[in-house]
């Protein structure tokens, strides 16, 4: 039975993901003391459920269970009822999933754990169904057993908590070696080979998800080492682009394929997902040149600017899977729709070319729009003009894209996490870089600004912003992500500002973060007193981990500043990972991305000139992919330093400093050629090139360096 509610303590949360349960009959409260407090005071265990605005399945149980007053009733009268974002808590988040994997060798969202008022797990588990079914018992069989078990069998309960955080506990510590391993990337290589799906290109079976890291480590490995590593990546790629899990209408990627061939998307759009594939798909043209790649970065990026852009700056966090209670009826399609909008001759040629059937290849017979066939294949098949099938499909996707936008949306997260706004900012800028887009540096830049100006307190960054208010205290990825986009800014711009903004945030995460015992970075500041552990987040999972971002970070400004003390954390930092990189590769494909850097001697670019001038060096210079690189740019010539001047380290002249006195060590002593025109000098194994002033001298010096067998 479901009534309607008039509301609980939700209503005035700012996480759209818990205003979604704000008319729930559950007593919800948030995470926090006033719950944590009832419970002790009661000696009630707690329900924790965990989930995110986006999720179908959370969406499925809020309907079937916690809309329903008899379960609601249940939980009321048993448990203290706790409801999480894991977006907005992912050190919650990330506490209680170790516990569900440890008990249950699975994880997800929704996810339901049970907790002894000390905060300890005891139970849990992913989606449960309303009753008895799918081979699940039924939400209300578990609420019932546990609060027997609970209320009968306290001390095993107790004593089964204890020991599942005990273990938590181990398996959160990391032990430093003393050398980074060897062949670590070599046996990551080997494991992802023999995961890749030689057919449809990804890893491992269904469902399939878009594996960006990995992608990104294997078009690393080939450019050191050659091989199959770029036909893996360039498979890849290429299904995923013209698979159903693209938007191929509107752009940008949903968020996994439930199927092998990347046909059938869970629909759901996360900023991370798209900000993160925008960076493979760009590194990949630039290592093979491939147009495909190149127009999947543009509709990825026009999709984020047009549907999650704030407007003055900030990126929203996602879009819904459902709409009008249902999965993908946004975006799907039926032979009869296309025909209504294109006429039957050329809705005919579309729906041939995107598959849409009258049987349709999703629930209910609609089609997901995919493309089996390339246009020349198909109009020699279909016997029709090649450039006739091209405007068609071409004209089709802009008219049935302008009839989508009349349908009734799915709804969007517009929270803006510090986080994923990095990992897009990042894209935008390095997207600029390569393309030349000012849309895109414009973006990034306005989306920094925001961040900068409006989710700062207390001289550290806050983690979430929704409307108008910034709230809880930033994580150390979000510091780790931000200054690794602050530094793409200023690689796209030669803005110094970005660049001092950057060291600040890094003295400011190294002080609240790092661990001088063992190295690398914990996830979460010092002193919070409603976590019982305090981990390293060690894994690349959807989003790459702090330790792995930070790693990337330092290496970088170890050389934009010359502060050698940066570069000795991201080798620390690699040492306490190189165990968990040698034991699960896969788990760890953003750091081993950082091993790369720091293994390989990094280029290190000095760009002076005016920005006229120099600008078609620079085009040059992101056309070629050169991961592992730094570049600092100035108009002007600037004066070599004398040895150990303080001004050429990073934070030398304080928190605030003045831009006019932050020094480039890189940039010292850099000339102009002839009559003030732009050169660009190539640095790598401590030694310099002479100045170079015209592109094919600047691509012929990019291309000694390359090891053997590179791309």
């Amino acid at each position: 039975m479901t009534t309607n509610h008039p509301g609980n303590r939700l209503s005035g949360q700012t996480s759209p993901y818990l205003r979604q349960h704000a008319h729930n009959p559950v007593d919800w409260y948030p995470w926090g003391g006033e719950a944590i407090d009832r419970a002790r005071a009661e000696d009630r265990p707690i329900l924790l459920s965990v989930g995110y605005s986006a999720c179908h399945w959370c969406h499925v149980m809020e309907r079937e269970s916690f809309e329903d007053d008899d379960i609601a009733a249940l939980m009321n009268e048993r448990f203290v009822n706790i409801k999480v974002d894991r977006e907005e808590r992912p050190d919650v988040d990330e506490i209680y999933m170790g516990a569900v994997q440890a008990m249950t060798g699975s994880g997800g969202w929704p996810m339901t754990v049970f907790l002894t008022p000390e905060l300890k797990p005891f139970y849990g588990g992913t989606y449960f169904p309303p009753d008895d079914r799918y081979g699940r018992p039924g939400f209300t069989t578990v609420l019932k057993a546990v609060a027997e078990a609970f209320g009968q069998h306290r001390e095993q309960t107790e004593e089964r908590a204890s020991e599942l955080v005990d273990a938590l506990q181990r398996n959160s510590e990391l032990a430093p070696r003393e050398e980074i391993g060897e062949g670590i990337e070599v046996a990551a290589f080997e494991q992802l080979r023999q995961s890749f799906d030689s057919r449809f290109g990804g890893f491992g079976a269904a469902p399939k998800f878009p594996g960006s890291m990995s992608l990104a480590f294997l078009l690393r490995y080939h450019r050191r080492e050659g091989g199959e590593a770029l036909d893996m990546v360039q498979l890849s790629l290429k299904k995923m682009a013209r698979g159903g899990m693209y938007d191929q209408l509107g752009g940008g990627f949903h968020r996994y394929s439930v199927d092998e061939r990347w046909l059938v998307p869970h629909f759901e759009k996360m900023l991370y997902d798209n900000a993160l594939l925008t960076w493979v798909y760009l590194e990949a043209y630039q290592a093979t040149g491939e147009e495909l790649y190149r127009g999947v970065v543009v509709e990825t990026l026009d999709y984020a600017l047009r549907e999650m852009s704030q407007p003055g700056g900030g990126y929203y966090s996602a879009q819904d899977a459902d709409s009008e209670g249902e999965e993908g009826l946004y975006f799907v399609w039926t032979p009869e729709e296309v025909a209504d909008i294109l006429g039957p001759d050329d809705g005919a040629l579309f729906c041939s070319y995107y598959d849409i059937t009258a049987e349709g290849n999703f629930e209910g017979g609609g089609s997901i729009l995919h493309v089996d066939e390339e246009v020349p294949e198909l109009s020699r098949r279909l016997g029709v003009d090649e450039a006739k099938l091209t405007d068609t499909v071409a004209e089709g996707r802009r008219r049935l894209l302008e009839r989508r936008y009349q349908r009734i949306p799915p709804n969007r997260d517009d929270k803006i996490l510090v986080s994923w706004n990095g990992l897009m900012i990042s894209a935008m800028a390095q997207a600029y870089q390569v393309l030349g887009d000012g849309r895109y540096l414009a973006s990034a830049a306005a989306s920094a600004s925001f961040i900068l100006d409006r989710m700062v307190a207390d001289g550290g960054l806050l983690h979430t912003y929704k409307d108008g208010k910034a709230s809880v205290r930033a994580y150390q990825d979000d510091y780790a992500c931000l200054v690794n986009a602050l530094l793409d800014l200023y690689e796209a711009s030669f803005e110094i500002s970005w660049l001092c903004r950057a060291c600040e945030l890094t003295r400011s995460m190294i002080a609240r973060f790092w661990d001088d015992g063992d190295g690398g970075f914990f996830f979460t500041e010092a002193g919070d007193g409603d976590l019982i552990l305090r981990t390293k987040n060690p894994f690349d999972n959807a989003t790459p981990s702090g330790n792995s971002m930070a790693a990337v970070a330092l290496l970088r400004l170890a050389v934009l500043t010359g502060d050698r003390s940066l570069r000795d954390q991201a080798e620390a930092t690699l040492r306490l990972f190189s165990d968990l990189m040698e034991r699960s590769p896969t788990g760890c494909s953003q750091m081993l991305c950082a091993l790369d850097y720091f293994q390989e001697p990094t280029y290190e670019i000095a760009v002076v000139g005016s920005r006229e001038k120099r600008s078609p060096l620079e085009r040059a210079l992101h056309a070629c992919f050169l991961p592992n690189k730094v570049v600092a740019g100035t108009e002007v010539a600037i004066p070599g330093l004398a040895a150990g001047d303080p001004e050429a380290r990073c934070g030398a002249s304080g928190q605030g400093a003045e831009v006019a006195e932050f020094r480039i060590p890189l940039l010292e002593g850099k000339p102009l050629v002839g009559d003030g025109d732009a050169a660009v000098y190539v640095c790598r194994d401590s030694s310099c090139s002479l100045p170079v002033a015209d592109v094919e001298g600047l691509l012929k010096l990019l291309g000694k360096g390359k090891r053997e067998g590179g791309g």
